[in-house]
């Protein structure tokens, strides 16, 4: 069971990430197109599916084991978040397991232990799961990241600890 919905997760997680990238695209202003007669054989043929796993593991991004899924019903997150330039998000720790991948501008995240991983547009991250950390753009344009959550009914996505002040 535990598997079935890790996998399920992945799939949905990874459509709707296709989906808003899509959406996020500019869109092209439509001409009218003039059929040829003599459309080449590429021309005509339709688009293939390409599938790219971006990330596969049971580590988080500093290295530590995630733990065994929740028992019970699952409840399936997803979360777009938008970070300004130079905006620090405060200290706070996942009690659920969550992932995401980044698709504008770059993010760090550093844990209270003081290591760093700065996540670069396009690639996925695993976060750490109850463990206080936070993350900064200290980039100059907004972060967008798409974040996918293995939770339950009421529980929350993330816990914030407003006592640790940011540096």
């Amino acid at each position: 069971m535990r598997l079935w919905v890790m996998a399920a997760t992945l799939i949905c997680g990874t459509s709707l990430f296709t989906a808003c990238k899509k959406a996020q695209e500019p869109q092209k202003p439509q001409t009218e197109q003039k059929e040829t007669a003599g459309a080449t054989a590429e021309e005509s043929a339709p688009q293939k599916v390409v599938s790219t796993e971006l990330i596969r593991t049971s580590q988080s991004w500093d290295g530590v084991e995630l733990p065994d899924y929740l028992q019970g019903r699952p409840e399936l997150v997803a979360v777009k978040y938008v970070f300004p330039a130079g905006q620090k998000l405060g200290w706070h720790h996942h009690p659920v397991i969550n992932y995401g991948v980044l698709v504008q501008g770059e993010l760090t995240i550093i844990g209270q232990d003081g290591k760093e991983k700065t996540v670069h547009e396009g690639e996925a991250v695993v976060e750490m799961v109850n463990t206080i950390h936070h993350g900064e753009n200290r980039g100059t344009k907004p972060v967008i990241l798409y974040m996918f959550y293995l939770a339950q009914k009421d529980m929350p996505l993330a816990v914030q600890h407003p006592e640790i002040p940011l540096n």
